[in-house]
């Protein structure tokens, strides 16, 4: 819902990496939730996202107009359920189930305004959403009187922006960073000279664009990429009111072909890296938030909002100028984001009263951005500008990720400005992270964190499948991609036992994050056990995988005499015998020794989705009895001390166990 109205006109449009604040949390939303309709050779069939649930055939009216049922919060067209009445006029409304429910549900509406003779100052209520004034320049009057703190954040090289810099620093992708010049992005982007006539001709003078009034916030219908070009054009002292565009995702046009996103996003990128290469391009569903075309006139404003799922941001100066302000994505920052997000404070007051501090950052043409993961942000464009960017989700800060999505369902964003089949995209992540798993890949500490927060949001998907209502159920079962996950639940649960297995952690407790209860034994406290003692684990959820074939070979043993020198210093022999692959025996040595050896060999064998699996482990013993008088011993007897020589036969084993898969 905008504003906390009950009732908005909703554009299927999509958003970039600034948004409409009066119609989502989120900057990018996609056109249709990112589902193209399947080409048929009869007419072309309309999405789930196009769909309401009373959508009947030969329903004539408009559709962009939507109503959301005050009990189930289920929404639908205004058009398949109303009666023709205005819907501004109406209170609470009702759907027919929910009124079959409970009878005393009814339809209200809004009690009449009283009229006046009095003379008023005149509105342009036209360009009014919830109350909000015509006025485009008003927050940038607010912040002449803000405190805002100039910018610290790091200016990088483009050959320096990479995986390298993202494992061996800390502090990468946790600040915004700027890249004055794109050489060495690994980025393509059109030539400074491109136009917004040239990005019409490219995708379609006819191409729908969801054109945003900055007075009000609010979505303007009925305009194309070739009226909008005629508006860009116009001298700015004659376009009747402030314009934005931020919402021309490019994917699949001529376009398309003279953008790419930097090397890194490209190599972080959840979508690029998990969502399958034959489920991508023309006919199918997927995320697609990575090509954005944002074209702002000067004086254009982007109220504060988070990228939808907490996503990450690259942003592309072609030509004109941005001034972004940023909000740290602290819990506190956060939490204030929420209270106001949605509200009718939303309407009248200045979020960075509401937070620590608010930073502003300045860029110009040629200038690349990279804002993190859950960084609050607002942007003023000063003159009229070009700008390509683009979201992706990464492994890196997965918690903010879900964070964000948290804080869009208490704050009930529909889902059509939702990050595009987001649940689906964890499966494939998680799916895949699995199988690295088990081939033992190892993942540096900040990628096991996030995995452990991804682990526990599918886990509490699974267990909405499990124990959810029917709707829930469902829901998450339709989430799930059955083409690479078969068990979701056990999926789930055996990856959070892996990834806390690579972390050094041995609980597959389900309730792990929450307070720990105390055990207690016949109204006791149980007694702590003794240090270095171990206590076995027994996984609830978790049942590895067996062995189809296990054989064990006869044992082999032997014994054999060698000459060998006894071990002649406390601190040195450890050394010397540890090294399994030195040769001990010589021809002159002192001492002899009888030596036993025996040896095991075990093969496992099982099959694999892959193929199959193998494993071969070996252990050998020897025992090394080396019977020699030892002198140097650090130790002395009491009779070394005093002269006696006193014969000592040494028991040295040796064991050597190898573990060989293949």
């Amino acid at each position: 819902m905008a504003r906390s109205r009950r009732r908005v006109t909703r554009s299927a449009a999509q958003k970039s990496p600034e948004r409409s604040p009066s119609s989502s949390r989120s900057s990018l939303t996609p056109m249709e939730d990112e589902l193209e309709p399947t080409l048929v050779e009869s007419a072309p069939t309309k999405t789930n996202e196009d769909m309401c649930p009373s959508c009947r055939e030969g329903v004539q009216g408009e559709k962009s107009s939507w109503i959301r049922c005050d009990a189930c919060k289920i929404w639908f067209h205004w058009a398949c359920v109303g009666d023709s009445s205005d819907l501004e006029l109406i209170n609470k409304w009702y759907c027919g189930p929910c009124m079959a429910e409970k009878p005393s549900r009814v339809m209200t509406l809004k009690v009449p305004a009283r009229k006046s003779s009095r003379k008023r100052t005149q509105l342009d209520y036209a360009s009014l959403n919830a109350g909000v004034e015509s006025d485009p320049s008003r927050w940038l009057r607010v912040i002449q009187s803000k405190p805002i703190k100039d910018d610290n954040f790091r200016r990088m090289k483009g050959s320096d922006v990479g995986l390298e810099w993202l494992e061996n620093d800390e502090t990468a992708m946790r600040e915004p960073i700027v890249v004055d010049n794109p050489e060495g992005l690994r980025m393509k982007m059109p030539p400074p000279e491109f136009t917004i006539q040239d990005v019409a001709d490219e995708v379609g003078h006819e191409t729908p664009v969801e054109v945003i009034d900055v007075a009000t916030q609010s979505n303007s219908p009925g305009w194309t990429l070739g009226r909008w070009a005629e508006y860009y054009n116009t001298e700015p002292s004659k376009r009747d009111k402030i314009r934005n565009v931020i919402s021309l995702e490019i994917s699949g046009t001529k376009l398309a072909d003279q953008v790419l996103p930097p090397r890194l996003v490209r190599e972080l990128d959840w979508v690029e890296k998990f969502w399958p290469s034959t489920r991508k391009g023309k006919g199918h569903a997927y995320p697609k938030v990575q090509l954005y075309c944002l074209m702002g006139v000067a004086s254009a404003w982007t109220d504060w909002h988070v990228d939808f799922a907490g996503s990450s941001v690259y942003y592309h100066i072609l030509h004109g100028c941005k001034v972004f302000y940023f909000i740290r994505p602290t819990p506190v920052n956060l939490q204030a984001y929420e209270r106001w997000s949605g509200t009718e404070m939303q309407s009248n007051v200045w979020l960075g009263d509401m937070v620590d501090e608010v930073v502003k950052v300045t860029l110009h043409a040629g200038n690349t951005m990279i804002i993190p993961t859950g960084w609050i942000h607002a942007v003023h464009t000063p003159v009229d500008s070009l700008v390509f960017g683009g979201n992706f989700l990464h492994s890196y800060n997965v918690a903010t990720q879900l964070k964000v999505i948290d804080i869009e369902k208490a704050t009930h964003v529909p889902k059509k400005f939702r990050f595009p089949l987001f649940v689906k995209l964890c499966w494939y992540v998680g799916d895949k992270y699995l199988r690295d798993l088990k081939s033992k890949e190892e993942f540096p500490p900040r990628v096991l964190e996030s995995l452990e927060a991804l682990t526990r949001f599918l886990v509490s998907e699974s267990q909405a499948m499990e124990r959810g209502t029917e709707v829930a159920k469902r829901e998450a079962k339709e989430n799930v991609p059955s083409d690479r996950v078969k068990d979701a639940p056990a999926m789930a649960r055996e990856l959070r036992w892996r990834v806390r297995l690579a972390a050094g952690t041995t609980s597959d407790d389900e309730d792990i994050g929450r307070p720990v209860k105390k055990n207690m034994v016949n109204g006791h406290k149980r007694k702590r056990s003794p240090a270095g003692a171990t206590v076995g684990v027994q996984f609830r959820n978790f049942q590895p995988k067996g062995w189809d074939v296990v054989n064990e070979l006869p044992r082999e043993s032997g014994e054999r005499v060698v000459n060998v020198h006894p071990p002649k210093t406390a601190d040195g022999w450890e050394r010397e015998w540890t090294d399994w692959s030195k040769e001990l025996e010589g021809e002159n040595e002192e001492g002899h020794a009888t030596v036993e050896k025996t040896r095991d060999v075990m093969i496992k064998v099982r099959k694999t989705e892959d193929g199959m699996e193998r494993q071969r482990i070996e252990r050998v013993m020897e025992k090394w009895p080396i019977e020699d008088e030892i002198a140097g011993i650090e130790e002395l007897t009491k009779e070394e001390e005093q002269g006696t020589e006193v014969p000592v036969t040494a028991l040295l084993e040796t064991t050597q166990a190898m573990e060989v898969s293949a």
